[in-house]
């Protein structure tokens, strides 16, 4: 069996690793919208680390796959489906892993079915580190009793929580609001303490209400979350956004706006930071970096 990729980040990465474990013969393509850029270094030197065939184009790299599995961007998972809705055959399977709202995969899965291939809503509960592609997921849709052989052959670890595409997707935008806007208030409340000169007192005081969580090393890893992949997370919590907004919930839409406008301006200050260094010690580098960029 044929494995295609479009998008060939972290997420794809870890699932190729993973699978190569289990044994199943299977061979792997990719297309990443990096390549042909001076940003395609790394993807190039991963996907030969990895025996990954990467394809001139999105068509080249499905043609003839048995799944296609959309790991992108939450802002370019539409494009990547619109990339290759035009050749997608009967009996192919597109697995698409982006957190995006309901309503996105719902578009999605229009598109992607009218050719007859088949649409697979997953939403990666956890962390694609160190599990792979055996990570928590969620899945949802029509799903034919082949796509589930596949899944046990593989050994996700899938719950299957309904066949409307976009009910795994929900749960997942739903708890984003809390787990993102954790790592974001988590930050902001500590930065604001630094640029106040309160920090030990606010630190103080969280630690002792809330000591529960774990400090320090509860508020080390908040920063090492955000500063690493708070870009990425900014973009899923716009698509938050948009469920709360579908949903009917302003604040909650407002909310995760707010969220994606911490996380992007952390993420984007290029800082790659240790969750096992003095959480005082991270919270002024990011300080500091924050006050350079202006």
């Amino acid at each position: 069996m044929k494995l295609a990729f479009i998008g060939f980040g972290e997420a794809a990465r870890a699932f190729v690793d993973s699978l190569k474990e289990t044994g199943v013969p299977v061979s792997f393509s990719a297309y990443d919208i990096l390549q042909g850029t001076a940003g395609e270094a790394p993807v190039v030197e991963a996907a030969a680390q990895r025996g990954v065939a990467l394809a001139a184009s999105p068509a080249a790299a499905v043609d003839g796959a048995g799944w296609v599995i959309s790991a992108v961007t939450a802002a370019e998972s539409y494009n990547a489906a619109v990339s290759v809705a035009d050749v997608l055959q009967p009996g192919q399977v597109y697995v698409d892993i982006n957190s995006v709202s309901g309503q996105r995969k719902a578009d999605t899965a229009a598109l992607v079915c009218r050719g007859g291939a088949a649409y697979v809503d997953m939403a990666v509960m956890a962390p694609v580190h160190p599990r792979g592609h055996r990570t928590p997921v969620l899945v949802a849709g029509a799903l034919a009793s082949g796509t589930v052989d596949r899944l046990d052959g593989f050994g996700f670890a899938y719950e299957v929580v309904g066949e409307r595409v976009g009910a795994a997707t929900s749960i997942k935008m739903v708890r984003s609001l809390f787990v993102k806007g954790l790592e974001a208030i988590t930050v902001q409340a500590l930065l604001a303490a630094e640029a106040a000169g309160c920090y030990e007192r606010v630190y103080g005081s969280l630690s002792t209400s809330f000591r529960q969580l774990g400090w320090p090393e509860f508020g080390a890893y908040q920063f090492e979350r955000v500063t690493r992949h708070g870009r990425r997370r900014a973009a899923e919590m716009r698509e938050s956004a948009r469920s709360m907004a579908d949903l009917g919930f302003a604040g909650g839409q407002h909310l995760a706006d707010a969220i994606a406008d911490v996380q992007d301006e952390i993420g984007s200050l290029g800082l790659i930071l240790d969750d096992t260094a003095d959480l005082a010690d991270l919270v002024r580098a990011v300080a500091d970096r924050r006050r350079a960029a202006g």
